[in-house]
């Protein structure tokens, strides 16, 4: 079965695009005097504009210029005019392979570019899953190994292996955050967090998918049905600073995933992953249902405001009062926000 691809056809063009403006060319691609002394000692125009160009590819984006692959017009003048030669000569290039290969033997030698390994492969994995605890957007963690193997002078691969680096990356991560998560649950954590997945005793829904309802009008007996749910939240009794083993943006991302699947799909989970995204269901299920009650709250009052006008002074100058309160207890009763 084929790796599902975390990047787009854009994102890819993206990675390796060449600059566009008349300043980044020039921060790009201006030679040293030692560079220029390098490039002189090639014999003829055609081998020191092919040798210069073939340079400029390798330092960024950081590839090699392909066998019969056009050079970007632009840069083709910006170099021509460093070197002192037509553009026209370029064609004459690398009619034969031989001298091709050469120049990039002896640009691998004179200016250290490495040819990338399967080493640097285990390098990149391993550097990628720190930031892969952090993120898992696939356009991140390519752009960063791209901006370290230039950094290192190491020659980038085909995209699919950058790619695939940071496909690994992601599912190392992902399970070094559902361990996280995971292992600091006693028995009885497990316990609560599975039951969730239950039915409820009516036999309608799961404990997770009523936990999980929004109330749909602003009147008392939803509020009371809302601070049950929150109260139900509550009861799980999760361990204190849990939602600070893992990142913010993973943790979210994680109870987003969850919040899409149904019950049946969440049992299916190997425990770890599941115990995982359960926890990451409730500490976002607290702080939204926190939320909904002070939102309920507000509306219940404006309502009852607009339905009693003579009295509207008197009730406003007491809602925040109100609100306050409100929200002081619906923070007590989660225990986090």
């Amino acid at each position: 079965m084929p790796r599902r691809s975390i990047l787009s056809a854009a994102e890819r063009e993206s990675l390796l695009a060449l600059p566009d403006t008349k300043d980044e060319l020039i921060r790009h691609y201006t030679f040293s005097d030692c560079d220029l002394s390098i490039i002189r000692q090639r014999r003829g125009p055609a081998n020191r504009l092919g040798f210069a160009v073939q340079l400029c590819y390798l330092r960024f984006p950081g590839v090699i210029l392909g066998v019969g692959e056009p050079p970007f017009p632009p840069l083709l003048r910006l170099v021509a005019n460093q070197i002192k030669v037509g553009v026209e000569s370029r064609e004459e290039y690398g009619q034969r392979e031989q001298t091709r290969r050469e120049h990039l033997v002896e640009l691998e030698t004179v200016f250290g570019f490495q040819t990338f390994t399967m080493s640097h492969y285990r390098q990149a994995v391993q550097l990628l899953t720190e930031l892969a605890i952090q993120t898992d957007k696939g356009i991140v963690l390519a752009s960063a190994l791209i901006e370290h193997l230039r950094r290192q002078s190491i020659i980038v691969p085909a995209l699919s292996a950058v790619e695939r680096a940071s496909a690994e990356a992601i599912t190392r991560a992902n399970r070094r955050i559902y361990e996280a998560l995971a292992e600091s649950l006693s028995d009885a954590h497990r316990g609560r967090l599975e039951d969730l997945l239950k039915r409820r005793d009516n036999g309608k829904t799961t404990w997770l998918a009523w936990l999980r309802q929004s109330p749909a009008k602003p009147n008392s007996r939803h509020m009371l049905e809302h601070i049950e749910r929150l109260k139900a939240w509550h009861a799980l009794d999760l361990p204190s600073g849990i939602e600070r083993l893992v990142h913010q943006n993973r943790l979210l991302k994680i109870a987003r995933e969850g919040g899409q699947m149904t019950p049946a799909d969440l049992a299916k989970f190997e425990p770890q992953r599941r115990y995982a995204t359960l926890v990451a269901l409730a500490i976002e299920g607290m702080a939204t249902v926190t939320d909904e009650i002070i939102n309920l709250h507000d509306r219940i009052l404006w309502a009852s405001s607009s339905m009693t006008p003579r009295r509207s002074t008197n009730s406003s100058s007491r809602h925040p009062a109100r609100r306050s309160t409100l929200r002081c207890a619906c923070t007590g009763a989660s225990g986090r926000r």
